[in-house]
């Protein structure tokens, strides 16, 4: 897959703010430690600031166990004025005693946060509410964070004549790194819990920003070649020896469009040619592999390298986005998913066009009409998983999960398109499978969705009926290709609404492990109800 460099970092503050400070360092990554790892220790009184008024001690939030980001959302759709303060302690008690300097840095901290959690495909309103824990855990109550696309911002109200404060930050590039977002979300679980002030959250954020990736460059070249060929035994059905040549084609060059990417993206240029280059090497092979007598599928080779550059993840992130009211953060993302797939289209059909001139036996298939080899598919599903979960720098304690997550996904879609159910309706059903077992795990292991979700849902992905789309057109059969791009535009949405809904219906019969059982002290408000006029 082509590579994505690191967040880059443009910070700008109001009064008495941090100026701009340094960006992420190249190749890092999270710490592999699991979810489970020993508890932060408690901290004693913070060191004072250069104003001489001590940095406040952070406060758990609500003490009843339930995790951040329930608590969190339910505030984010209430106006500030109407938000409940902590119980014993108000504006007047606490925040209008504190520091300008020591408020700028608890919104600074809470900027450089929200910024690797967007950066590393966080869905907006997730970012919204862990900038707004952490400030309110550091006793900051009058704060409004915001998230678009490329600009988080979070401000604070003092008092209702106080001068208001108000920092921002720029999110230039992203990463997939969800060893980092594993550990950045563990931060904030310790942050809102109580157990790690200031000065500390700092050091934990400068060492997540340090720590290398999981997976060295040359691991993920072999990740992505097996996702390609996983995906042609996936889509082809078959174990004889045809098919493991067909097999190591689409492993040899998914391997090179990644290498190709890689060198493109040293020289700087933008990620949509990237995904042209890579998108070359697969479509030129599997014409290679059609001009022979022995009846090799070259369109399985091409159908793999789409599986292995797919933007799923932006998909999923955009789609989750659009149904939480962040209209022009999922705008942008989906944008971007359109580019990124008319990279991919264009290189398959420049060297398709080619090919079909030359008269190459290319032939559509059926590779979404349910299972032909159940074992042999479903092996392939959870290896195509695996491997996903690798480019994606998942940390090694979630990667059975994911897999497990996958082949109850496939599995699900299997079932269902076997029994003749739609494939777009078989798609949502087991998309909505995985986001709630993901959502399950995920809360088990006080760790975020993501990881869980995203490798999980790759098998599912229209690489192939995408595939039957664009070999219509280049064969001159514009309706054909037509219907087969809007079947796949279709599969994708409901993939992703799928997820989401499967991560909503799970939330409110879940808890964190080990919860008290308490009633929350923050209300759970509703979304606003839709009306008729749409008002």
């Amino acid at each position: 897959m082509p590579k994505q460099s690191e967040p880059g970092d443009g910070a700008r503050t109001g009064r008495d703010g941090p100026g701009r400070s340094e960006g992420p360092a190249e190749g890092s990554a999270a710490s592999e430690a699991s979810a489970e790892d020993a508890p932060v220790p408690r901290l004693g009184p913070p060191r004072p600031p250069v104003g001489g008024k001590a940095v406040p001690e952070p406060r758990q939030e609500a003490p009843d166990g339930a995790p951040w980001p329930d608590r969190m959302r339910p505030l984010l759709r209430t106006p500030m004025v109407e938000r409940p303060e902590f119980e014993g302690e108000s504006y007047e008690s606490y925040e209008g005693r504190l520091d300008p300097k020591n408020v700028a840095r608890i919104l600074d901290l809470s900027l450089r946060i929200g910024e690797l959690l967007l950066a590393s495909g966080e869905a907006a309103e997730d970012v919204e509410a862990a900038m707004l824990g952490i400030a309110r855990a550091y006793r900051l109550y009058q704060c409004e964070p915001q998230v678009t696309f490329t600009l988080i911002a979070v401000s604070h109200q003092p008092s209702p004549v106080g001068a208001p404060l108000a920092a921002e930050r720029t999110v230039r590039r992203r990463t997939c790194d969800y060893t980092r977002l594993a550990a950045v979300f563990r931060l904030v679980t310790d942050i809102t819990a109580g157990e790690v002030a200031v000065d500390e959250a700092y050091g934990r954020l400068a060492e997540i920003r340090s720590n290398r990736h999981p997976y060295p460059a040359w691991l993920l070249a072999v990740a992505s070649g097996f996702l390609a060929g996983a995906a042609t035994l996936l889509v082809g059905g078959r174990a004889d020896s045809r098919a493991w040549l067909v097999f190591a084609s689409a492993f040899a060059s998914a391997m090179a469009g990644d290498r190709l990417a890689a060198l493109v993206a040293s020289s700087g240029l933008p990620e949509f040619y990237q995904f042209v280059l890579a998108a070359m090497p697969a479509a030129l092979l599997g014409i290679l592999l059609s001009f022979n007598d022995l009846h090799l599928r070259g369109s399985v080779v091409v159908t793999g390298g789409l599986f292995a550059l797919l933007p799923g993840r932006p998909m999923v992130a955009a789609v989750h986005d659009g149904l939480t009211g962040f209209y022009l953060t999922a705008a942008a993302r989906m944008l971007e998913v359109l580019y990124l797939v008319a990279g991919i289209v264009i290189g398959v059909m420049l060297v398709l066009y080619v090919g079909v001139n030359n008269k190459a036996n290319l032939k559509s298939f059926e590779g979404s009409g349910g299972t032909v080899n159940p074992p042999l598919q479903l092996a392939a599903a959870m290896l195509l998983a695996l491997a996903f979960a690798v480019l994606l720098q998942t940390d090694r304690h979630s990667l059975p999960l994911v897999v497990l997550n996958s082949a109850i996904g496939w599995t699900t879609y299997g079932v269902l398109v076997n029994a003749r159910v739609e494939p777009i309706v078989a798609t949502g059903l087991a998309a909505g499978l995985v986001g709630l077992f993901g959502q399950l795990m995920a809360r088990y292991r006080k760790a975020p969705a993501l990881p869980h979700v995203t490798a999980a849902i790759a098998p599912l992905m229209p690489g192939s009926v995408l595939y039957f789309g664009m070999l219509a057109f280049t064969q001159g059969q514009p309706e054909a290709g037509l219907s087969s791009v809007g079947r796949a535009a279709a599969m994708a949405m409901a993939l992703a609404i799928g997820v989401n809904l499967g991560g909503e219906v799970a939330r409110p019969f879940m808890r964190m492990p080990g919860a008290t059982g308490r009633r929350p002290q923050l209300p759970i408000l509703p979304r606003r109800a839709a009306s008729a006029r749409g008002l």
